[in-house]
């Protein structure tokens, strides 16, 4: 693939050396991860003379970020091949809970919360997430306890009063449609 400078002249955005493209070639069979799979398919596409322009299209992405492929894959040379081709560090908020209060609901989800002083005969989420976060000092929010409840295979739903149910057959009792059926044919 060719780059321009100002001048005009041709620039090499990736010259891969035949260790490099047997490398690529071997990680297009052997990784799982859909990104490496396509930056890599990237990468050997460029080094056999495609354009940035046709690259992109095919893969569905910005030329922009075929240049970065092409950038940061030259640039560590340092790492190992799969990290080559991999995600780098982002940024972000690091995850708090994933793993960490599964076990601190295991302990807690069985017992009555009024034995831990609460006024509540159930655990809900939001309670959940207050005894996490007074007794053992975790803030996390409810989503993150909905997610470990799924993880620990454990489902509850919000006690319901009964006495909004209706019985099976409550049309019939009340005359249902059978007596609007009747009451046009007697017409």
């Amino acid at each position: 693939m060719k780059r321009y400078d100002p001048k005009g002249e041709a620039m090499a955005v990736v010259n891969l050396r035949a260790k490099e493209v047997g490398k690529l070639g071997e990680l297009l069979t052997v990784t799982d991860d859909v990104r490496q799979l396509t930056r890599a398919q990237a990468l050997l596409w460029l080094d056999a003379g495609d354009s940035v322009e046709e690259v992109a299209e095919r893969l569905g992405v910005t030329r922009q970020a075929v240049y970065n492929w092409g950038a940061r894959f030259t640039a560590r040379t340092a790492v190992g091949w799969e990290s080559r081709v991999a995600d780098g560090p982002r940024s972000g908020r690091p995850r708090t809970a994933f793993g960490i209060i599964d076990s601190l609901l295991e302990q807690v989800i069985e017992t009555d919360p009024r034995e831990r002083g609460y006024r509540a005969t159930l655990w809900t989420a939001p309670l959940l997430q207050h005894y996490l976060a007074q007794e053992h000092q975790r803030p996390v929010s409810t989503k993150s306890i909905q997610r470990a409840l799924a993880r620990l295979r454990m489902t509850w739903k919000r006690p319901r009063h009964h006495l909004a149910l209706r019985a099976r057959y409550w049309r019939q009792a009340k005359g249902g449609l059978n007596a609007a059926f009747g009451s046009a044919h007697e017409r």
